[in-house]
């Protein structure tokens, strides 16, 4: 039996997946490593960690699957998007990582508007200037800390970084390219005009390669510290999002995914690379070669429910807490909740909206609280799904997958709030199992993605809309939108409030 895995660099954990021919999940290892915040709004690790603990991994992986390692044909990758991590000229490290939910650079997405223009911006990369993404950590870098930007000779993303460190080949890849601002999606190139407005030298930029290429083996050296064998052959991999759409098998038009954790996503597979959204969703290259995917975000989706249950059900289980939501009609006894715990990202780029319970009387209790967070992430999620449908998409069927896949209720609120068919998978390893299929791909197991989705990928359940629901939840809908506009500028100023 030969067999494949897929490494996940998470933003608190790496987990590695062994998967064979068939697409069994053979074995399964989680390493966590730390985050460190050194001031209000700075997020960043050490990469040395992510080295450490990804080889730990794989120790632990081989020892428990008591499998060759000449029988691992291929490894490939997911990671998280966005993250800067600085090399000098002789490949050493010049800083800790600065990661996507770093919120230190809004004066440098200000500053990438004054001298490229948003119109222009959005034409190049097709996103908004937002503070999660690379180049504005990068300008904040060559601003507060210059002599370590002097000494810059290339950047990497983060799983890139790791790669690196397992071949010792620098590249990256298209779809976590297009989380940095400096790629021209459209061209797949990394973009002259806008790296000489911005003051940084394209030679920083990595070279360019497709998520399944192969770009070279195991080295000598994170053979001899993992038991890896020289001959294992390395692919370039993709972006978390990216890989989490070929696990779970958003290969095609029309096909789309809700992953809901601690944030949530609404991803939808594109063929074309002239789409025009305005910057209203992320626009990114797939995984899939000559593919892209336009995506939205809610920030606090699973962590609103979190939110929740921490701070007014901590005796009670997910499980317990969710058991109720049957008992609770729709529109929770005419609760709603908004899940802007943390601001918000679509359909409103928005750092200062903060969430709300609207209609709150006398007469409820415990389990409508529950079912209207319920109700309001997945009316967050919509939002996304609308502007898809404005845009002239045709979405019927939804892949679900995440902690809102966890509980029959919630999967059936969703296919009724979506007005869609909702799958849900019979396993679920996310983006790790995304990057397996791309080494499973890269080492010619299959003729393409989509065929090996076939064999690695089933569904389980599948939810239909209930079209009296359907309608309800439509008037619902409305005034939930109502609520943003009629909070934004009190939310505003309760912040200012707050800083007092």
């Amino acid at each position: 039996m030969k067999y494949v895995i897929g490494i996940d660099l998470g933003t608190s954990a790496v987990k590695t997946v062994l998967v064979d021919t068939k697409g069994e999940i053979c074995a399964v290892v989680s390493k966590n490593y730390p985050l460190l915040h050194e001031k209000t709004g700075y997020s960043e690790q050490n990469p040395e960690e992510w080295v450490q603990q990804t080889a730990s991994a794989l120790n632990e992986l081989i020892a428990n699957a008591n499998i060759k390692p000449e029988d691992i044909e291929g490894i490939s990758y997911s990671g998280q998007m966005h993250g800067l991590v600085l090399l000098d000229e002789n490949y050493n490290l010049l800083r800790n990582a600065i990661l996507w939910n770093d919120t230190r650079t809004t004066e440098q997405c200000h500053h990438l508007y004054k001298v490229i223009g948003e119109k222009r911006l959005l034409e190049i990369t097709k996103n908004q200037a937002l503070e999660g993404f690379t180049l504005p950590k990068l300008l904040w870098v060559k601003e507060y800390e210059p002599e370590i930007f002097e000494k810059t000779a290339v950047f990497m993303l983060p799983k890139d970084y790791l790669r690196f460190k397992m071949t010792g080949f620098i590249h990256s890849e298209y779809s976590d390219a297009a989380g940095t601002l400096l790629l021209n999606i459209s061209k797949k190139k990394w973009d002259g005009e806008l790296c000489q407005l911005v003051g940084v030298n394209i030679n920083l930029c990595p070279p360019l390669v497709e998520s399944s290429e192969c770009i070279g083996n195991i080295s000598e050296s994170f053979s001899q510290k993992t038991g890896l064998a020289t001959s294992t052959k390395v692919f370039a991999g993709g972006a978390d999002n990216a890989c989490g759409a070929i696990g779970a098998g958003i290969l095609s038009p029309g096909e789309t995914l809700c992953s809901i954790g601690t944030s949530g996503v609404v991803l939808s597979y594109e063929e074309r690379n002239d789409r025009d959204f305005n910057g209203r969703v992320h626009y990114f290259n797939h995984g899939k070669e000559n593919a892209f995917y336009t995506m939205g975000v809610t920030l606090s989706a699973g962590h609103s429910l979190s939110w929740f249950k921490e701070n007014f059900a901590e005796k009670d289980t997910f499980e317990e807490l969710l058991a109720d939501l049957k008992n609770v009609p729709i529109g929770s006894n005419g609760l709603l909740f908004t899940p802007y715990l943390v601001g918000e990202r679509t359909p409103h780029a928005d750092a200062t909206i903060r969430g709300s319970f609207i209609g709150m009387d006398a007469s409820h209790k415990k389990r409508d609280f529950t079912r209207a967070v319920i109700e309001g992430i997945t009316f967050s999620l919509s939002e996304s799904i609308e502007i898809f449908r404005e845009s002239g998409k045709e979405i019927t069927s939804i892949v679900s997958i995440g902690g809102g896949a966890k509980n029959d209720h919630w999967l059936q609120i969703q296919a009724d709030v979506f007005n869609a068919k909702i799958v849900k998978l019979s396993t679920e390893q996310g983006p790790a199992l995304g990057a397996a299929m791309l080494a499973a791909y890269g080492c010619g197991w299959y003729n393409s993605l989509e065929e090996c989705a076939n064999v690695f990928i089933t569904s389980s359940k599948t939810y239909y809309p209930n079209a009296e629901h359907v309608q309800v939840y439509k008037q619902l809908y409305e005034l939930y939108k109502e609520v943003y506009l009629q909070t934004n500028d009190l939310s505003k100023k309760l912040g200012e409030f707050k800083r007092k």
